[in-house]
């Protein structure tokens, strides 16, 4: 979602949170790519997903990530907010010549962020580090993702998973073979920890055509992306040496690509909300330098049996209902937003569970929990989610 062209350090920076800020700025760039794109693979046509090697990397991709996010409770009625995300970026199209251990054309970035609505706080850190002597990188069997000691490992086997999960209103669809398996994600930095143990509920649901995912109306301007939608997730969560054990509900997103962002783009609006119907939604606004939406902006409403039904720019609203101005990096963020659907019938009121949720480690942008309350024909409708402002 959001990141920036690093260095091949190895290395971790501090946490931050409210009492502090690296000073970094935003860095969506990282998608679009400044540099040269000669001889790196290109988003250009649909394609068939190819289940497990897909949840694996594709290094000949500029840009990569494996994003999860979720709202979890504790048996207090305590909420956290968590994000924990692991990025891909390629220097270049080839492995370097070279016969040292060190050399590689891929570094690595993972972020780890906790929000603790009790004492409304978010607290972030990081790991950056090349792609080289084990120290970041992606495997099969089992499926593995990891930045130094932060990792998202597969801990069962497809039937194992779909068995477990069988029957009653946790059942995953049949088709879940292409990615049910359950998943660990463990990171524990030095403030916060995660130890979550996830559980897909529904299959995987492609987005944009058939997974092509366009972002401008130049050719190769597009990233392969696909999500699970709703996750159970049950686990501990770690702030400031006190740990809690919760549950609820995670969000995966995967997307790669090799310059996903037009010129005249300066960021995106994001949002991932799972509703108390048993649907999700995603939608995103690409915003032109002039402040207008992009006619690329887009998402899925995913109904509670799978079924993706996909939405163009023109098939939802976005109207911001108030802002938050950052102490720290002076920047004024649209945190709270009705979001309306006229052919679902939905009306939407979105609002941050803590207005100061930006993250500003190597790279800045405001990505935090949010509470959502509104109608669905009608009716009461309710839920929660995530929402990434990148590029203010």
């Amino acid at each position: 979602m959001t990141t920036s062209g690093a260095s091949g350090r190895s290395g971790r920076s501090a946490a931050s949170d409210a009492s502090g800020s690296s000073g970094t700025p935003t860095g969506i760039r990282f998608l679009s790519s400044g540099a040269s794109d000669d001889g790196f693979a290109r988003a250009i046509a649909p394609r068939p997903f190819e289940f497990p090697d897909d949840h694996a990397a594709h290094p000949r991709f500029r840009t990569e990530w494996w994003y999860f996010t979720g709202n979890l409770a504790d048996a207090g009625g305590g909420h956290y907010g968590f994000e924990l995300t692991f990025f891909r970026y390629a220097l270049a199209a080839e492995p370097p010549d070279s016969r040292s251990a060190w050399s590689t054309n891929q570094v690595w970035m993972a972020h780890l962020a906790v929000t603790d609505t009790r004492n409304g706080r978010l607290i972030a850190e990081e790991r950056l580090t090349r792609g080289a002597l084990g120290l970041a990188g992606t495997a099969l069997e089992p499926f593995r993702v990891w930045v130094e000691d932060w990792s998202v490992t597969a801990t069962a086997g497809e039937e194992e998973a779909v068995g477990r999960t069988s029957g009653g209103q946790n059942a995953l669809p049949a088709e879940a073979e292409d990615g049910g398996g359950a998943l660990r994600l463990v990171a524990a930095g030095e403030r916060i920890a995660l130890d979550l143990e996830l559980v897909p509920l529904k299959s995987h649901v492609t987005h944009g055509d058939d997974g092509l995912d366009p972002k401008g109306p130049e050719p190769g301007n597009a990233s392969y992306y696909y999500s699970l939608t709703r996750i159970a997730a049950s686990g501990t969560v770690g702030v400031d040496g006190e740990e809690d054990e919760v549950e609820g509900y995670a969000w995966m997103d995967r997307e790669w690509s090799t310059s996903a962002l037009s010129p005249d783009l300066e960021g995106w609006d994001w949002f991932a909300l799972q509703l108390s119907d048993g649907r999700e939604l995603m939608v995103y606004r690409l915003r032109r330098t002039d402040g207008t939406a992009s006619p690329f902006s887009g998402g899925s409403l995913v109904a509670a049996d799978g079924r993706r039904e996909a939405l163009d720019a023109d098939a939802f609203d976005l109207e911001v209902l108030d802002e938050w101005e950052s102490e720290r990096s002076d920047v004024r963020y649209p945190v709270a937003w009705r979001l309306t659907i006229a052919d679902a019938a939905l009306d939407l009121e979105l609002r941050p569970y803590v207005e100061d949720q930006e993250i500003d480690l190597s790279v800045r942008y405001w990505e935090g929990a949010v509470r959502v309350e509104g109608t669905s024909a009608g009716q009461p409708v309710g839920g929660s989610g995530y929402l990434e402002l990148a590029g203010y």
